[in-house]
C-alpha cells in the first residue's frame, strides 16, 4: 500500500517537522512493515519550474513528427525545447527542467543541439518525473493552477514524502488513507479526522437507484447503489486524483473509473461502476451456474465456477462479484448514465475465486482480508459527490442499499489479560483508553469487560487479540526482553533415550539415516502389493494435502523410504542402505472433529486428554532398506552382495541395542518374498518382519532385484529394567565347536536357543559360523555348526566340565529338535 505523508495529513495532525524517517519510525511503532520510504522531493534536483507553451513550430522533413517550442518559464525570454509528444498545444501549462536538472536514474539535463536547434531543457511527462507511468504525452496542468516561473514541485508532487507498508494479512483496514492514518494518530498522538465521517450522507427519497436483488445474503450481506446522471463523457480527472493514483500505483482510466480507485484507496471499500445505459433487468447477486461464461474486463473470456459469486442481469453474468467486472457493462467514452456500486462480500468466497481464476486485482486484495460493511452507503455518497463536481452530473434521489449485515460477537476479557500476558503491568485506565482509541465500545462490570469490536476490525476475535492490541499501541518497547529460567528436567526419557541408541547402532551398522514426509498415496500401498484387508491400507485421510496424488498418512515406512531408495539409486549411486526412525499413523476407527477451544491461556488438563482422544495412534517404528552389495569388492577379494540376512541381522542390531532378545522365525508376509521373509519376536509378539522383497514389488518400485528390506515396531518392544552389569571374569575361555545334523526345516534359532539353556550358566555365548547341507547327510538335512564360549566366574575350567557342559547341550537340542552331533 503506497501513500503520501499529504494525503495522510488531511486525516491525522503530525508535527510540522515530521520527515521520512521520523514517519517510518512512527509508523514501526504500531506493528505497520514499512517497505519502502521514498523522499520524493530528493528524486529530482536542479530547477522544475511551470512554463506556458508561447508558440509551436513543427519540424519538416523528419521521419518522425518533431517539434520546437517556444516556452515561457518566467524570465526575460522564452526558452527554445525540443519535443515530440503531440498532447498539447499554444497556451498550455506544462512542466520544465531546465538545463542543470537531474531527473530520476540520474538523468541529467543539459543545453544541447538538435534537430537544428538548441534545446534549453525538457518538457516533462509523468514517467520522466518518476510520478506516474505515463509516458504516452507530457503532463499539461489545468489552466490557472500557476504562473510561468513557479515551482513545479507542490503541483506534480515532487515535495511529498511517500510510504509503501507491507500490509499483513490480519490488517486488512490499512491497505487504505482512513486506516493508516488512525493508525499514525494512534502512534503520534494527533489528532484523527475519519474521511467516512466527513461524507455528507445520500438522504435518498425511499425509491431505489436500481433494483438489485440478493439471493445468496451470506456471500453478500450489504449491498448499496447509487446513480449519477447527465455526466459529460468527456470530463477529465482533476490532475490531482491522477496524482495521488499515480502514487498509489494505479493508472488513470477515465473520470468515474478513476473516482472508484480513488474512494477505494481513501476509504479501503472497494467500488465498481457499471453504465446504466447497458444494464438490462434488474442486478442478482448469485452463485455461478454451470456453463456460464464471462469475458472480463481484460479481455480474457472465463468459465466460471458454480462456487463462483456472480453479478447478472437480464442477460446473464455481467461481472465477477468482487474481483473484476464484465466488458459489456463497463464504463465507455459514451457512458452518460453512471451507477455506483459498493458492496460487502465474504473474504473466502471471495480468496477462493482469486485463486480459482489467477485473476488478482486491488479489489480483491481487500476483500479477501475483510473490509468494513458499513461504510458502503458512505463510499457511494462520495464517489456521487466526485462525480457531479467533476464530471458535471446529477446525483439521482434514489438510493439502493440491501442490508444483511450481522453485527459482531462481543467479546469477555479480564481486564488484567494484558498484564498477564507481557508479565508488564497496564492499569486499568490505560487499557479500557486504547480499548476506546481503536475503536471498541466496552462495558465495564469489575474487572470483566466486555468489548463490541469495530466494524473495520475483522481480526479481533478473542481475548488475545485484545490484549495484543493493548501492548502494541502502548508500546512493544516497554515490553522487557528477559530471558525466562529453564525449569529442570529429567532428561530424555527412557523412549527417547532407546530411539538415539537404535540410530546410533544402525548407523554404527553402516546405515544411512533418511527423513522422509510420511504422506503416501494409494498407489505406493498397491506397489507393495498389500492385500485389499491388510490393516495397512487403512490410513489417515488429510484434508488439505500437500499433493492429491499422497492424500493419506502413513501406516507403514517402507513406502517413503523405498521412494528415497529409489532416487539416490537414480542419482547414480549403487550401494545403498538406508534407514528411518519414524511415526506411523493408525486409525483406531472413525476421527471427530476436535472441539474448538479459545486461546485465552493454555489449555486445560481435561481438554488435552479430549484432543489426544482423537488422534490416531502413531507408534514409533524403524525401518531399513538394502540395494547392492553388503560387502564391496575390492583388491580383497569379491563382493558379497546384500540378502535377506542382511535385513535380519539389522533387526538383531536394534534388538541388541534396545536391550532385548530377538527371535527370529519363517514368515510370508507383504511386501516381503514368502520364501525369504522371517517374523521378528519379542517374546511371543510379533514387532516386525525382514527379508527380501517380493520381485513384483521391486519391478513396480524400479528398484533392483533382490532388494532387502525391515520393519519393526520400536514402541511394541518392552523396554527392559535397568540392569546390574555382569561381574567379569578374569579365567581364560573354553572355546568348543558343535556340529548339529538337524531337519533342513529346523530354524537355526532353536537350535542356538536349545544349546544356550543346556550349557547352563557356564555358557557366556553361542554363535552360528557354518550352514551345510548335501548327500552325506541325506535327504532334508542340514548341519548347524556353532561356536561354545564356556567361562566360569572363579575358575579356570577343566576340560571335563567344558565337555560336560557341551555334552549337556547337545542332549537338550537331540531331546528338542532331534538333533545328532555330527560325526558321532
Amino acid at each position: 500500500m503506497r501513500v503520501s505523508l499529504s494525503w495522510l495529513r488531511e486525516h491525522v495532525d503530525t508535527p510540522a517537522e515530521l520527515d521520512a524517517d521520523g514517519l517510518e519510525k512512527a509508523l514501526v511503532k504500531v506493528g505497520l512493515e514499512v517497505e519502502e520510504l521514498v523522499d520524493a522531493g530528493a528524486t529530482v534536483t536542479g530547477p522544475l519550474l511551470v512554463g506556458r507553451v508561447e508558440s509551436i513550430e513543427e519540424l519538416q522533413g523528419l521521419k518522425k513528427p518533431i517539434r520546437y517550442c517556444l516556452v515561457d518559464v518566467g524570465g526575460e525570454q522564452p526558452q527554445g525545447i525540443i519535443c515530440g509528444a503531440r498532447n498539447f498545444a499554444e497556451g498550455d501549462l506544462v512542466v520544465v527542467a531546465l538545463p542543470g536538472a537531474v531527473l530520476p536514474g540520474g538523468f541529467a539535463i543539459a543545453a544541447r543541439k538538435t534537430y537544428g536547434h538548441i534545446s534549453n531543457g525538457m518538457i516533462c511527462s509523468g514517467r520522466e518525473l518518476g510520478v506516474s507511468d505515463d509516458h504516452e504525452g507530457i503532463i499539461v496542468l489545468p489552466p490557472d493552477t500557476a504562473k510561468p516561473g513557479d515551482e513545479a514541485r507542490p503541483i506534480v508532487g515532487l515535495d511529498d514524502v511517500v510510504v509503501d507498508i507491507n500490509v499483513t494479512p490480519d490488517r486488512g483496514y490499512c491497505f487504505s488513507v482512513r486506516g493508516i492514518a488512525r493508525e499514525l494518530s494512534h502512534s503520534l498522538g494527533g489528532a484523527y479526522r475519519d474521511p467516512v465521517a466527513a461524507v455528507v450522507p445520500l438522504e435518498g427519497d425511499g425509491t431505489e437507484a436500481y433494483p438489485i436483488e440478493v439471493l445468496d445474503s451470506i456471500a453478500c450481506d450489504r449491498f448499496t447503489a447509487v446513480a449519477v446522471r447527465g455526466v459529460d463523457p468527456a470530463a477529465a480527472t482533476p490532475q490531482w486524483i491522477k496524482n495521488r493514483l499515480a502514487t498509489a500505483g494505479i493508472r488513470a482510466i477515465s473520470l468515474p473509473v478513476d473516482i472508484t480507485n480513488y474512494v477505494m484507496i481513501e476509504m479501503g471499500q472497494p467500488m465498481h461502476a457499471w453504465d446504466l445505459g447497458q444494464l438490462t433487468g434488474p442486478l442478482v447477486v448469485r452463485r455461478a451456474r454451470a456453463g456460464e461464461k464471462l469475458t472480463t474486463l481484460d479481455g480474457v473470456t472465463r468459465g466460471l465456477d458454480p462456487e463462483d459469486i456472480v453479478i447478472a442481469d437480464a442477460t446473464g453474468v455481467v461481472s465477477l462479484a468482487a474481483v473484476m467486472g464484465g466488458t459489456t457493462t463497463e464504463v465507455s467514452p459514451a457512458t452518460v448514465d453512471v451507477l455506483f456500486e459498493a458492496a460487502h462480500w465474504e473474504p473466502r468466497s471471495v480468496a477462493r475465486t482469486i485463486r480459482r481464476h489467477k485473476l488478482p486485482s486491488e479489489a480483491g486484495k481487500r476483500y479477501e482480508r475483510g473490509v468494513d460493511p458499513q461504510i458502503t452507503a458512505a463510499a457511494c455518497a462520495r464517489a456521487a459527490a466526485l462525480l457531479a463536481e467533476h464530471g458535471g452530473g446529477t446525483v439521482s434521489a434514489g438510493v439502493t442499499d440491501v442490508y444483511a449485515v450481522v453485527p459482531p460477537e462481543p467479546i469477555t476479557m479480564s481486564v488484567t489479560r494484558p498484564s498477564e500476558l507481557a508479565g508488564v503491568d497496564y492499569p486499568a485506565g490505560r487499557v479500557l483508553e486504547i480499548l476506546a482509541m481503536i475503536g471498541t465500545q466496552v462495558v465495564a462490570a469489575g474487572d470483566t469487560l466486555t468489548v463490541t469490536p469495530p466494524s473495520w476490525r475483522h481480526d479481533l476475535n478473542d481475548p488475545a487479540d485484545l490484549a495484543e492490541e493493548v501492548l502494541r499501541l502502548d508500546g512493544y518497547d516497554r515490553i522487557p526482553s528477559v530471558l525466562p529460567i529453564a525449569p529442570p528436567g529429567r532428561g530424555l526419557t527412557a523412549t527417547q533415550r532407546r530411539r538415539r541408541t537404535v540410530g546410533r547402532a544402525l548407523a554404527d551398522a553402516g546405515y544411512v539415516e533418511t527423513l522422509c514426509y510420511p504422506f503416501v498415496g494409494a498407489a505406493a500401498l498397491d506397489a507393495l502389493r498389500l492385500p485389499e484387508d491388510d490393516p495397512r491400507r487403512a490410513a489417515v485421510l488429510l484434508r488439505n494435502p500437500l499433493s492429491d496424488e499422497e492424500p493419506q498418512l502413513r501406516t507403514t515406512l517402507l513406502p517413503p523410504l523405498l521412494a528415497a531408495l529409489r532416487r539416490n539409486l537414480g542419482r547414480g549411486l549403487r550401494d545403498l542402505a538406508l534407514f528411518e526412525i519414524g511415526l506411523v499413523f493408525l486409525p483406531g476407527g472413525p476421527l471427530r472433529v476436535a472441539p474448538a477451544a479459545g486461546n485465552d491461556g493454555p489449555p486445560s488438563t481435561e481438554e488435552l486428554a479430549a484432543v489426544d482422544e482423537l488422534l490416531p495412534h502413531q507408534p514409533w517404528h524403524v525401518a531399513t532398506v538394502i540395494a547392492g552389495d553388503a560387502e564391496p569388492a575390492g583388491w580383497w577379494g569379491g563382493g558379497r552382495p546384500a540378502d535377506w540376512a542382511d535385513a535380519v541381522e539389522s533387526a538383531r542390531a536394534v534388538a541388541a541395542a534396545a536391550g532385548v532378545e530377538l527371535t527370529v522365525r519363517a514368515a510370508a508376509q507383504a511386501p516381503w518374498h514368502p520364501g525369504r521373509c522371517a517374523a521378528l519376536l519379542v517374546g511371543d509378539t510379533v514387532v516386525g518382519h525382514a527379508g527380501e522383497l517380493h520381485p513384483a514389488v521391486c519391478a513396480d518400485l524400479d528398484l533392483p532385484r533382490r532388494t532387502v528390506a525391515m520393519e519393526l515396531d520400536l514402541d511394541a518392544v518392552p523396554i527392559p529394567p535397568v540392569s546390574i552389569a555382569p561381574r567379569l571374569s578374569s579365567f581364560p575361555a573354553a572355546l568348543i565347536d558343535v556340529a548339529l545334523v538337524v531337519d533342513a526345516a529346523t530354524p537355526a534359532a532353536e537350535v542356538e536357543t536349545a544349546l544356550a539353556e543346556g550349557a547352563g550358566e557356564l555358557l557366556e555365548s553361542v554363535r552360528l559360523f557354518d550352514v551345510y547341507s548335501g548327500q552325506q547327510l541325506g535327504e532334508g538335512r542340514k548341519s548347524l555348526a556353532y561356536k561354545l564360549t564356556l567361562r566360569a566366574a572363579d575358575r579356570t575350567l577343566t576340560g571335563e566340565e567344558a565337555l560336560a557342559a557341551r555334552d549337556a547341550a547337545v542332549a537338550v537340542a537331540a531331546d528338542r529338535l532331534g538333533a545328532v552331533l555330527r560325526g558321532a
